[in-house]
């Protein structure tokens, strides 16, 4: 047996025990040394894992299964399944093969497998083996399995700008919630948060894949100067062309930029880089209309703005700026 298909074949055993009521702390800490052994551990449990739970979302073992992408966190939604069953539907899922689904590495493949994060108000530079370049902003996690055949990111939170090496022979795709974007060589950001999905696309082309369903029916082409917009996973995702791309990227320079955009949603956008929140306490205050280009990290360069243009109330503490009409 190759070490790759050993390597899967102990990813499903894990994942069939940490859906057993007697997992304990101490078979955590086995999991973490296990990953911890080789890359080509981490990548086959981490393509596993986003299989099993693609398989779970479109209700092959029922509804209600929550499985977070970070291991260690609680599990819940399938415990009452017996480990054969469950066993067997991780069967189904790798038999599905390579149209749908991840594929494992192959028998003398080198897999290079790792682990990226940045905290609130972090930018992170980083290069991938392959050759591609990802940028991490501010409170974003991102994991990556690149080998000799496959190239694949998974954006658990935040944001991230990519520059991605061509290579017909090796798409890379990145997953994100419940949608892969997938492209051979391009410029390209991609924010999440939650159900909600932001792609910019600076140069070349992207496609996204809507994998809530697993047989990705719902498919679009997203080329240079356009960005797409899904706010959920049964609803499809948006194009807006016209808008400059290169201002939905404005924080790789530290900055952030607004188009006519509600208070409302300016203030959470620096709260996303600022551990000093700002709170928008009525309406009225919430519904103006902000437009210009701003420090990310200097959200008092932005209230006295708002207290000088707009004549609003500001009260400050260390750890919240409140804002009213």
């Amino acid at each position: 047996m190759s070490q790759a298909r050993k390597a899967r074949d102990r990813a499903a055993q894990w994942i069939i025990a940490q859906e057993q009521p007697e997992w304990t702390d101490a078979d955590g800490t086995a999991l973490d040394a296990w990953l911890a052994e080789s890359d080509m551990n981490k990548a086959a449990y981490w393509r596993l894992e986003h299989s099993w739970r693609e398989a779970d979302r479109i209700g092959a073992l029922g509804r209600g299964a929550v499985i977070p992408a970070e291991k260690g966190e609680h599990r819940r939604g399938l415990g009452w399944l017996a480990p054969a069953a469950i066993a067997a539907s991780l069967t189904a899922v790798i038999g599905l093969g390579t149209s749908q689904l991840s594929r494992i590495a192959g028998p003398s493949e080198t897999v290079v497998a790792e682990r990226f994060a940045t905290a609130i108000g972090g930018h992170r530079k980083l290069g991938l083996p392959d050759g591609s370049r990802v940028e991490l902003n501010t409170a974003s996690v991102v994991r990556a399995a690149i080998s000799d055949n496959h190239r694949e990111v998974w954006l658990d939170r935040g944001e991230a700008y990519f520059e991605v090496a061509h290579d017909k022979t090796r798409p890379f795709v990145v997953h994100a919630g419940s949608r892969r974007v997938t492209v051979l060589g391009t410029k390209f950001s991609i924010q999440r948060a939650g159900d909600k999905l932001i792609v910019s696309v600076l140069d070349g082309r992207v496609r996204v894949d809507d994998t809530d369903d697993i047989r990705a029916v719902r498919s679009m082409i997203i080329t240079g100067g356009d960005i797409a917009v899904a706010r959920g996973p049964a609803e499809p995702a948006t194009v807006k062309s016209g808008e400059p791309v290169e201002d939905s990227l404005a924080w790789r320079r530290g900055m952030l930029s607004f188009d006519q955009e509600r208070l409302g949603e300016v203030a959470a956008e620096f709260n996303r880089y600022n551990a000093r929140q700002m709170i928008v306490s009525d309406p009225e205050a919430a519904d103006i209309r902000i437009g210009g280009m701003f420090p990310a990290s200097k959200p008092g360069v932005f209230v006295r703005l708002l207290r000088d243009a707009y004549g609003l109330k500001i009260e400050e503490t260390p750890d919240t700026i409140h804002i009213s009409d």
